[in-house]
């Protein structure tokens, strides 16, 4: 079954086409990756999965269903998403930083949540449970309480990811995850993308351009180039691209 699939997606910024007719589609339960220049358009691609940004042109359809909602009503119908720079509420704990997330959830009104009535607060102790099972299974339970002030920056790409994963959604798109990261911590973070699809059993697409953890991680890749796909394959077909290998790669000695 196709996670997402992309049909003839055009996007344009006034007479620049940033996305030309692409089509690709993502395999449930498959890590893929979507790679390419600076400017190649991967960006507008995750906007225009995620609805910040409508395609002008060309359909996007989500477990076999048109995807032509409101940003807002996308977590709900099962996408997370993780952002290039990390976006944390600095003065708030780790713990509530996810809770922030799984609260477009809720089942309890905003009268019940003020007054905390018994309901709020069962459901209340329910979210926290569950945002402290994920930073459990992302190796970081014991940041729970610290503020996302001053947290090493590996940590807060890890919350961050956990934000995105606590309301279980069926695909997750990563936005350059590994940015800024040191290679221990790139190591740890590929391990922890496999867990996601492994034990979470999320579809995942990622942006990244750290070329080694992409190789090393995905089961598919795309390649994009002035906005439009130019190869597709596993990652030793991609490797062996000659288009990829001018385009991206860089020239062969």
């Amino acid at each position: 079954m196709e996670m997402l699939q992309l049909d003839g997606v055009t996007v344009r910024f006034g007479g620049l086409v940033a996305v030309n007719s692409l089509s690709f589609s993502v395999a449930e339960g498959s890590i893929h990756g979507l790679i390419g220049p600076n400017g190649a358009g991967k960006s507008t691609v995750f906007n225009a999965v995620s609805r910040f940004r409508k395609q002008d042109a060309g359909t996007i359809a989500f477990k076999g269903r048109r995807l032509d909602c409101e940003a807002h009503e996308v977590v709900k119908r099962g996408i997370g998403r993780t952002f290039q720079n990390v976006e944390l509420f600095r003065g708030q704990t780790v713990l509530d930083n996810i809770m922030i997330g799984l609260h477009t959830s809720s089942r309890a009104d905003f009268l019940s949540a003020a007054l905390r009535t018994p309901a709020a607060l069962r459901e209340e102790a329910e979210l926290r449970q569950k945002a402290t099972e994920v930073l459990e299974s992302l190796g970081i339970p014991g940041y729970a309480g610290r503020l996302a002030h001053g947290l090493p920056y590996g940590v807060q790409k890890l919350v961050e990811l956990a934000r995105a994963m606590v309301l279980r959604p069926s695909l997750i798109l990563l936005d350059e995850p590994v940015a800024g990261m040191n290679p221990t911590e790139r190591r740890e973070l590929a391990q922890v993308i496999r867990m996601i699809r492994d034990s979470y059993n999320m579809t995942v697409l990622l942006v990244e351009h750290d070329m080694s953890f992409v190789m090393g991680l995905c089961d598919k890749i795309t390649v994009m180039n002035f906005g439009s796909k130019i190869a597709e394959g596993t990652p030793d077909e991609v490797q062996r691209n000659p288009q990829v290998i001018q385009a991206y790669l860089g020239e062969e000695d």
